[in-house]
């Protein structure tokens, strides 16, 4: 009998798992599932490169093996993605995929990895909104290392939420921030400081006391506090 093109052909738990879990931008969509993203756009915006016939494909996929389950979306809204206890059940799985890969993964961030809307996306779902002013700021990002109409970005923090825009909000803007989209992916990895970054390549323009608290209100990478093992350090048994 022919072999199933998707079966390894064995029982081992591990196998059985792999089968689902290990095709193509998998891990990713439950990355951005366990992020807390529950509309098909929101996950398209965590997986910018995936088609979105890929990412339906994928959904079923993980629907079809109780992963997840999917609410249709009332007068005309987008359907909505859940995590049920099986999927809860890999965050720690993926989580420990991030740390194995931060630390044991030597490379430095490669130019085609530089996406501004993924990073923009990134951040504002790790803004720390209690330590936000009670009132609405608007936090500008100007990156100079990619064409114009990339360059600039808004974060509107307002009422307990970040949300994250490519075209200008229409609010007045609290704060300036000019940099790199490579140094703010640096400083998001937990590779660069950002109070220490602050200079020509990292400028932040507004209110002083806006300017100074912005790094507490950017928590960084959930993986900055990895360490990389130092270059040349034997894999070896401990």
């Amino acid at each position: 009998m022919a072999e199933s093109a998707k079966s390894y052909g064995q029982f081992c738990p591990v196998a059985v798992a792999s089968e689902l879990l290990t095709q193509r931008w998998t891990p990713l969509v439950l990355r951005e599932l366990l992020a807390g993203s529950t509309h098909f756009n929101q996950l398209r915006r965590g997986v910018p490169l995936m088609s979105p016939s890929l990412l339906a494909a994928r959904l079923r996929a993980l629907e079809e093996a109780g992963v997840i389950t999917r609410r249709e979306g009332e007068g005309g809204r987008q359907s909505e993605y859940r995590l049920t206890q099986a999927g809860e059940e890999l965050r720690p799985v993926i989580e420990q995929i991030g740390v194995w890969g931060r630390r044991w993964i030597q490379r430095g961030i490669k130019d085609e990895e530089l996406d501004p809307a993924l990073l923009m996306w990134d951040m504002q779902r790790r803004i720390n909104i209690e330590a936000l002013p009670a009132r609405r700021v608007v936090v500008r990002f100007e990156f100079t290392d990619v064409e114009r109409k990339f360059s600039l970005w808004w974060l509107v923090l307002e009422a307990g939420q970040a949300d994250v825009c490519l075209a200008d909000p229409g609010f007045p803007t609290d704060l300036w921030v000019t940099t790199t989209v490579r140094l703010m992916a640096e400083i998001w990895m937990g590779e660069v400081e950002f109070r220490r970054a602050l200079g020509p390549d990292l400028v932040i323009a507004g209110p002083r006391s806006l300017a100074r608290s912005l790094p507490d209100w950017l928590q960084l990478s959930v993986f900055a506090g990895v360490k990389p093992v130092p270059p040349g350090t034997p894999k070896t048994a401990r």
